[in-house]
């Protein structure tokens, strides 16, 4: 006990450490956003700050899954890390405690990111350019 205290005691936790400081923390809903508003979301993080975390309980874990694999399968990302766990929650206030799963989905950049994002965008721009010539 006395080991696990003295590591705890030995962090050093400040405000810029990422693993505290989530402001590339993507938490998704099933229901608020469609999912590639959660793709775009997802990209512009990783621009910022070339990693994201994407966060889902129950039912919207399947679209965290959705978003990650069309990052993946476009070669804009790589998986870091997949965690999941399940989280005590009341359904309402009062109400009893019902378990959640959980899942926490870390993404990288690839090296080819910033090239694959330049073209998609001169191509949306060459396709608005198109349309506007009609």
């Amino acid at each position: 006990m006395e080991l696990i205290t003295e590591a705890v005691n030995g962090l050093n936790l400040t405000s810029s450490d990422s693993s505290l400081n989530k402001k590339n923390r993507i938490q998704v809903s099933n229901t608020k956003k469609p999912l590639f508003f959660y793709v775009n979301l997802a990209k512009r993080y990783m621009q910022q700050y070339n990693d994201v975390e994407l966060s889902a309980l129950g039912m919207a874990i399947a679209t965290v899954v959705t978003i990650a694999e069309i990052l993946k399968s476009n070669g804009l990302a790589f998986e870091k890390r997949v965690m999941t766990s399940t989280i005590d929650m009341r359904e309402e206030t009062g109400g009893r405690p019902v378990q959640k799963a959980k899942i926490e989905i870390f993404l990288c950049k690839t090296e080819k990111f910033d090239e694959l994002i330049t073209a998609t965008t001169e191509d949306a721009a060459d396709e608005d350019q198109a349309e506007l010539g009609r």
